[in-house]
């Protein structure tokens, strides 16, 4: 009796869910928790779990955070729904200037305009929507009263953290490798056709489980493309969950493209982190040459 029940409320709600999304004013809004795992490496198999424990207490903001999607029909924002440190009593001042700002997606134009913060300075990147080539399957889980389809990606790992920073990425940059390090007596290495060996390009695996019961291409952060809400995304060491989704709220928000800061590409706004970063770096290191 049950499952009777269950199937009938499931076919009213792909009945349901389409009729609204016919509506000019249609809206929905979505609510995420996002957990990452911390990662210490080779330095965590020093501490203590109570150590281990202290520093995941210390850097909750960091690790759990609570977003909002608000979409309609072709447009979406996105962002965080900030919390106060139980701590410290502040927000993650330090953190803020390397996690994704307020984000507006448009999937008829394909465009992404996105609010970023850097050491005080506002900038808008503006940029074109990730082409994302999703592998679909016939996998599925249910994720509250919806039915999820699982689709899988392999996208560079570059186009999913240009809003952060790697002590790493800056060092090659600096230390480029050049011709030189070829050995031309290698019969091996065609010097003509490839005569520097590229790198390889970093993937990272993204699984996603998106509902077509709520048949829009819309998604957290910049994950869209699929036949329906995406519900669910695991990359790497991080889960961001959907917990709540409101159809046609009765307050509406306004959904509009961010107009404010100095608009740069992704690629610009790489390249003026790494600048400050390094120019940060610099600074250290003749502060520390006078006190010598």
């Amino acid at each position: 009796m049950k499952h009777l029940f269950f199937k009938k409320s499931i076919l009213f709600l792909t009945m349901l869910i389409p009729m609204l999304l016919l509506a000019q004013d249609f809206q929905g809004k979505a609510y995420y928790f996002s957990k990452s795992t911390m990662e210490l490496g080779s330095f965590g198999a020093t501490m203590s779990e109570a150590q281990k424990k202290k520093i995941q207490e210390r850097l909750k903001n960091r690790l759990e955070k609570t977003y909002i999607l608000t979409f309609n029909k072709e447009e979406s924002v996105f962002k965080e729904d900030q919390k106060v440190d139980a701590i410290s009593g502040a927000t993650d001042t330090w953190g803020k200037n390397f996690t994704p700002g307020e984000q507006y997606k448009n999937i008829k134009t394909k465009k992404l305009l996105q609010k970023q913060e850097f050491y005080g300075k506002q900038f808008l990147v503006k940029d074109d929507l990730l082409a994302i080539d999703w592998v679909t399957g016939t996998e599925t889980k249910q994720i509250g009263k919806y039915l999820c389809f699982k689709a899988t990606a392999s996208i560079p790992s570059s186009d999913l953290s240009w809003y952060d920073f790697s002590w790493d990425s800056l060092n090659a940059n600096t230390n480029p490798k050049t011709t030189d390090s070829i050995n031309k007596n290698d019969k091996t290495t065609d010097l003509i056709s490839n005569p520097i060996k590229k790198e390889a390009v970093k993937l990272t695996e993204v699984v996603a489980w998106y509902s077509p019961q709520i048949p829009l291409s819309q998604g957290p952060l910049e994950y869209w493309g699929l036949p329906g809400l995406i519900l669910e995304v695991n990359v790497g060491n991080t889960t961001m969950l959907c917990s709540k989704i409101i159809m046609n709220p009765g307050e509406k928000s306004k959904i509009k493209a961010p107009e404010k800061g100095k608009v740069v590409s992704k690629k610009e706004y790489q390249e003026i982190i790494s600048g400050k970063m390094q120019e940060m770096r610099n600074n250290r290191g003749r502060q520390s040459g006078r006190r010598n």
